[in-house]
């Protein structure tokens, strides 16, 4: 009965496959931490499933510089799973530096190599990417075959179309405004690449399952591409706004509160942006795992709660998939369009009086 509602989470329940690793033996506690924070942070292999006790992973190569003068190293990830390897190895837990490649520096402490190393966030950024453009190019392909005037699309160039139309006229051209077109490849950019992201967050299997958009690094470099837009792009009633805005004078000189406070305001935006995606995401995985590991938190029960109890997990977290899926269109709509608002003030013309 177990095996089955094993196997029944693991096709159903995203990250439910590698979860089966991490149920514990008949004279050992279950550990909540290291089984949620294992699913969600970055590895430097990539776990598909455990078959009879043993892990089935995918190796990745690891690609780092020495900062003890031992130069350019690159190998394959399989090389740590025994130690140390060339001088390098994983931080144990308690380290500074946990699940992170470290190496001795000359008094013995641990010193982190520059890691350029392909994690499996950056393998699934990489594989989603590639996912992304042959969609892409495959809708426009389409179109260079076929009227459109004539023959409407079907399929997924269909519903392509319909998301560009309404990311098109419900965001961009009403939130940046009359020259909304030359912000509308990033913004569009922006929604699909996060989309698809998200979506494939929550697929149980490989390639999918990676927690990209719920990496924090990932979000900070989304947010920093609106800041510059933004800052970039702005005009001089954006700026005069920020530095001199029309307020009583005593609030500007001689102590600039106001524009103190404007340009915080430039920062605590894109910081938002950053810090909603990657909380909103990373929670939507907590709350999916947390539903499979009663799974495992009632094996010791008797058969009658575990089985009981594992169903309402099964039907539960099903409805969160569902769920999910709705955040991740969710949470691209509402950073596309906080992007498009950010930009649209930053090219608002003054009032003509």
């Amino acid at each position: 009965m177990k095996k089955w509602i094993v196997i029944l989470l693991s096709l159903l329940l995203p990250l439910a496959m590698p979860a089966q690793e991490a149920q514990p033996a008949d004279d050992a506690p279950f550990d909540m931490d290291e089984y949620l924070y294992g699913h969600v942070r970055d590895s430097y292999e990539w776990h598909i499933t455990t078959v009879k006790g043993e892990p089935v992973s995918i190796p990745l190569p690891v690609i780092l510089i020495s900062k003890n003068g031992g130069g350019f190293h690159c190998f394959s990830s399989k090389h740590l799973e025994e130690g140390e390897y060339k001088g390098f190895y994983i931080a144990p837990a308690g380290s500074k530096y946990e699940n992170k490649i470290v190496e001795r520096g000359p008094g013995g402490d641990e010193i982190r190599p520059w890691d350029f190393s392909v994690t499996k966030n950056v393998a699934g950024l990489l594989i989603n990417c590639a996912l992304l453009l042959f969609i892409v190019l495959g809708t426009a392909s389409w179109y260079r075959k076929h009227d459109a005037a004539e023959e409407a699309p079907t399929g997924a160039v269909g519903v392509m179309e319909m998301l560009v139309t309404m990311v098109e006229d419900d965001i961009i051209k009403d939130c940046v405004g009359e020259d909304y077109r030359k912000y509308s490849p990033y913004l569009l950019t922006a929604f699909f690449f996060i989309f698809i992201n998200n979506l494939m967050g929550i697929v149980p299997f490989f390639p999918g399952g990676a927690n990209v958009t719920g990496n924090i690094a990932i979000t900070l470099v989304l947010a920093l591409f609106t800041f510059f837009t933004v800052n970039i792009f702005g005009n001089k009633h954006y700026w005069k706004e920020i530095l001199w805005p029309e307020v009583p004078t005593w609030l500007k000189v001689p102590i600039p509160l106001m524009p103190v406070i404007e340009v915080i305001g430039m920062f605590t935006k894109p910081f938002s942006l950053m810090v909603r995606l990657f909380a909103n995401i990373l929670a939507g995985h907590f709350m999916i795992l947390g539903v499979v590991a009663v799974v495992f938190l009632t094996a010791r029960m008797g058969l009658a709660i575990n089985s009981g109890l594992s169903a309402v997990a099964v039907i539960l977290g099903v409805f969160m998939d569902c769920l999910e899926i709705l955040v991740a269109f969710i949470q691209a709509y509402v950073f596309t369009m906080l992007s498009a608002v950010f930009i649209g003030l930053s090219r608002q013309k003054p009032e003509v009086e």
